[in-house]
């Protein structure tokens, strides 16, 4: 029987609709420690020649101050967004001294996690208010799982492919509301897969020990400071890094946008007792934005974001429910410590065709019983992927993960073959080729890959990882930049500078009543 899938690749091609697929576009956030040679986390100020991290568009800081974010811009082709991605990181090294990127998702070794700095913004009120949300995430949270890092992919179709298919679809919507409530129809088709994501290019099966002192854990020990399981993929993705009693509750599986925003934004504004004995401002300093469930709406965690790009003070929910959806952000992505960059051009072609074969499957919500379903294999999957015989559950029943993996590959690769015909490449069957190897052989996984190489060095996870750091600092360092491309860094450096101080100088409010002001709008 014809699948869902397979109708859609036919009216897409048939109808002339495939072409306009050539416009996909694609955005690489990266983040990375910084640490020096022994593998401690930097305890200096984010460096002066990477310009200011409030508004330097390409590289800023996330949680701490050591925390390196590289941000793409929005570009065409994913050869194009994983090269930009390489020039950060060049461009970078070029002012970093003596100290590394850290190489891997999990943090290095941190003996206190009060000797995790806190990322400064400046003495602007956004730049308070970027600081203080921070801050309550230590306060909630603690600062230990602020130092996880990770890769986020975004993805958008273009205006034109969204006019084609509303009239393949024969859908009388506005355009905006089509375009949100099939970028929704993606999501929950993301969300019911992601588990494969996850198995395919997992990279984070060990740790520090020192990320769980004083908390109980199941992890087997190897050596003296490093932890793992062994048919773990992302102990990212686990319950041991971003995990969030607070917003269980919420219960959001991203039916449609309206419930969506009307979630978040009842958490925004909705108090939490554990939050309220912490305190707002207390002996005139701030330890949160707020005491409700969610500071703000980037404070849920989510393996994926319906995103719209906001205007100068306008908040992401309000931009969402006046504009809708714009683009996709997959926020699961381990970095792979054997990949310079953590990321490689093969995966981003393949998670094109796996994101477009989500928006063409099946438009059936997800049911509280799915939802749970779904939260379970991710479990399984993140500690235990590749666990022989695993097996996931579905509202049918058990089914073998292996099997499963397979079968839903198959369906990718038709994908693949349309995108390699409209863009005449065959990079995209090439990496859906090379997951299947992965599927088949579960030793060829990222993840397997990691402890392999961390076993066979009979070294400590942390000092595995500085070697992996090295080898791709020496690796960076070799490459030439373009002469335009440098420019182009060097502007950025030198206008955000300028912007950051044009922005503290032209405030006009207090703190408290911008503070305000904004939780009121």
């Amino acid at each position: 029987m014809t699948s869902v899938l397979e109708q859609q690749l036919d009216q897409l091609t048939s109808q002339g609709t495939a072409q306009y697929l050539k416009g996909i576009l694609h955005g690489i956030e990266k983040e990375g420690l910084r640490v020096d040679h022994q593998g401690y986390l930097s305890q200096s100020s984010h460096p002066a020649s990477l310009g200011a991290a409030l508004t330097n568009p390409y590289i800023t800081t996330d949680y701490s101050e050591a925390l390196l974010e590289f941000i793409t811009p929005v570009l065409a082709e994913p050869d194009a967004a994983i090269e930009f991605l390489d020039d950060l990181h060049t461009y970078s090294y070029q002012g970093l001294g003596d100290e590394l990127i850290w190489a891997g998702s999990m943090p290095c070794t941190i003996p206190k996690a009060e000797d995790i700095p806190i990322a400064e913004f400046g003495s602007s009120n956004v730049g308070q208010m970027k600081h203080i949300y921070r801050v309550g995430l230590e306060h909630r949270y603690g600062k230990m799982m602020q130092t996880i890092a990770g890769i986020h992919y975004n993805f958008s179709l273009p205006d034109d492919f969204w006019q084609a298919y509303q009239a393949q679809e024969g859908n009388t919507d506005s355009l905006q509301a089509f375009r949100s409530a099939s970028y929704f129809k993606l999501i929950r088709n993301f969300r019911r897969y992601s588990w494969l994501l996850l198995y395919l290019f997992g990279a984070s099966p060990a740790l520090s020990s020192s990320f769980l002192t004083g908390r109980t854990h199941e992890l087997q020990q190897h050596k003296e400071q490093t932890l793992y399981l062994p048919y773990a993929t992302s102990l990212r993705m686990s319950d041991l890094g971003y995990s969030n009693k607070a917003q269980s509750s919420l219960n959001i599986c991203f039916n449609h946008l309206h419930t969506y925003t009307r979630s978040l934004h009842s958490a925004i504004h909705t108090p939490y007792s554990a939050y309220e004995k912490i305190g707002v401002k207390v002996d005139g300093n701030y330890r949160q934005l707020n005491s409700n469930i969610l500071q703000i709406e980037n404070e849920y965690y989510s393996d994926i974001r319906p995103k719209r790009v906001t205007r100068s003070g306008e908040k992401p929910l309000h931009a969402l429910q006046e504009r809708g959806v714009e683009y996709i952000e997959v926020r699961n992505t381990d970095i792979n410590p054997l990949l310079p960059s953590g990321i490689d051009s093969s995966q981003a072609h393949f998670l094109d065709a796996f994101l477009i074969t989500c928006l063409l499957m099946s438009d059936k919500e997800i049911s509280v019983l799915e939802c749970d379903m779904l939260s379970t294999n991710l479990q399984r999957v993140v500690t235990r992927g590749r666990e022989p015989g695993l097996s996931l559950e579905t509202p049918e029943g058990e089914i073998d993960l292996k099997a499963a993996g397979i079968d839903a590959l198959e369906q990718i690769a038709l994908t693949a073959t349309m995108l390699d015909q409209i863009h005449q490449t065959s990079a995209y069957s090439s990496a859906v080729v090379a997951q299947k190897v992965k599927m088949v052989d579960a030793s060829k996984t990222p993840s397997a890959m990691v402890l392999a190489d961390l076993f066979a060095s009979d070294t400590e996870h942390s000092e595995w990882l500085v070697q992996k750091s090295i080898e791709h600092k020496n690796n960076f360092l070799q490459r030439k930049i373009s002469p335009t491309r440098l420019a182009e860094f060097d502007a950025s450096v030198a206008d955000s500078l300028l912007k950051q101080a044009d922005i503290e100088a032209n405030d006009t409010l207090e703190f408290d009543q911008y503070l305000a002001q904004y939780m009121e709008s």
